[in-house]
């Protein structure tokens, strides 16, 4: 739990008269944001060295510091330089370091933009850019090169560009709502952009990717669930990285939205220093579960500026998983992927289960080491797909089953089609069959 005289210490500290009714003010809150070194010190009684200072002004003058003092709250200054708080909040002179393999925008999400604010990379869903404005800059972010800066934060004629796009798209049944922080924005813009996306007949569901539970809970107001309840169905994923964000606080921000109807995702990102232990993500998850959330996405860290101090290898991610697959409930399991670089999207990295096979074996493994078989049908009727469900044999009630051109891996294994291989359009042979015709 927050030591809460610690927190009033803090409010004083800010503001002579303040107290804990102003702590729990969101906007109090946003308006006292850290924003300097100087800051830091003064309200936490840690001191850095000059040379530190200087490096520290050079990587906020490019990545720029924000931190809720709330958030700030949580640091144990004691052993602040390992504490998990403090490096996802106030960087380091590492961020400095860019490697030839990090880029500006490592998930293309600008080259899959067909209008301002869209990314559409997967056939049926879309990722609306609402927000660049966030409660506090994480240090991980993988859209630095966007925080921060005032010409990124949309207005509502940008949206209105975002919004047309989707009612002109029949395909795109799923919105995802990203930012930044999509709960940055008022509540009356929240209220008027959810009534304009789910009023386009063909969005099924919207969902929202927020930190606020994690770094400013107070913004989950009451007014804020009410407006959300009027449009379900309404999906939210937080972004807790450590046991030790799930505060008082942050739980009842969790049960506030858990209440008003919402299913609750949580998207983590292996941090190195942060979480990658499989006792403190195993403790994360069971804490998530606890507080009616559950854990969807183990991020591998992205490919963005000057985040190498935080990436692990892709092996350490796979001995977390290890460690949580038959050790915890299936439902507190995360699935580990790596969102691809170039725009590939996310791509389940798992460990291998299935050790070998034939044409009646399926040799399996257990996570304690165990090997078993299952068998194989020994006769087995393909229901051959042409794609002609308007007389297939199988009970698809086409109404509501939308019909989808097969692509990629689906496409090879499809019947309806001859397709035999899938080539990259720009390798040397095909680069050769192209000059020869």
């Amino acid at each position: 739990m927050i030591d809460s005289m610690k927190q009033k210490k803090i409010a004083i500290k800010i503001e002579e008269q303040s107290g804990i009714s102003n702590w729990k003010d969101w906007k109090w809150q946003l308006k006292h944001a850290i924003t300097t070194i100087d800051q830091f010190e003064y309200l936490t009684g840690i001191r850095f060295g000059e040379s530190e200072r200087e490096g520290l002004a050079q990587t906020f003058d490019k990545f720029p510091l924000s931190i809720t003092p709330y958030y700030l709250s949580l640091i144990h200054k004691e052993n602040f330089r390992n504490d998990p708080v403090f490096r996802q909040a106030f960087g380091s002179v590492q961020e400095l370091i860019t490697r030839e393999s990090e880029l500006s925008d490592p998930l293309s999400e600008e080259r899959d933009s067909p209008v301002e604010g869209i990314t559409h990379r997967y056939p049926d869903r879309v990722l609306f850019h609402v927000s660049n404005r966030c409660a506090m800059y994480c240090r991980h972010c993988t859209r630095k090169r966007k925080v921060g800066d005032a010409s990124y934060i949309p207005s509502k004629s940008q949206l209105k560009k975002g919004i047309e796009y989707i009612k002109n798209t029949p395909q795109v049944r799923d919105v995802l709502l990203s930012g930044g922080d999509p709960f940055m924005l008022p509540d009356k813009m929240i209220d008027w952009l959810l009534s304009e996306i789910t009023a386009i007949p063909h969005v099924e569901v919207v969902r929202i990717g927020t930190r606020i539970p994690v770094v400013l809970p107070y913004r989950v107001t009451d007014n804020l669930v009410s407006i959300l309840k009027k449009y379900q169905p309404l999906w939210i994923n937080t972004h807790f990285n450590h046991p030790n964000e799930l505060t008082g606080s942050s739980r009842e921000a969790l049960a506030k939205l858990a209440d008003g109807g919402f299913p609750l995702g949580n998207q983590s990102v292996l941090l190195a220093g942060v979480n990658d232990c499989p006792r403190i993500m195993r403790s994360l998850v069971h804490k998530l579960v606890q507080n009616r959330v559950r854990p969807y996405y183990l991020y591998q860290c992205d490919l963005a500026e000057g985040l190498s101090h935080f990436r692990t290898p892709v092996g350490k991610g796979i001995e977390i998983m290890e460690s949580l697959i038959g050790h915890t409930s299936g439902f507190a399991r995360p699935i580990y992927v790596i969102d691809a670089p170039g725009g590939g999207g996310k791509i389940p990295v798992m460990p291998n289960y299935i050790i070998s096979w034939s044409t009646n074996k399926v040799v399996l493994r257990n996570y304690e080491g165990m090997i078993t078989t299952y068998r194989e049908p020994d006769k087995y009727e393909e229901q051959h797909c042409d794609r002609d469900c308007e007389h297939c044999n199988l009970d698809l009630n086409t109404r509501e089953a939308d019909e989808m051109e097969s692509i990629g891996i689906e496409k090879l294994l499809s019947g309806d089609n001859d397709t035999i291989s899938l080539i990259p359009g720009d390798n040397e042979r095909i680069q050769r069959r192209n000059e020869d015709e």
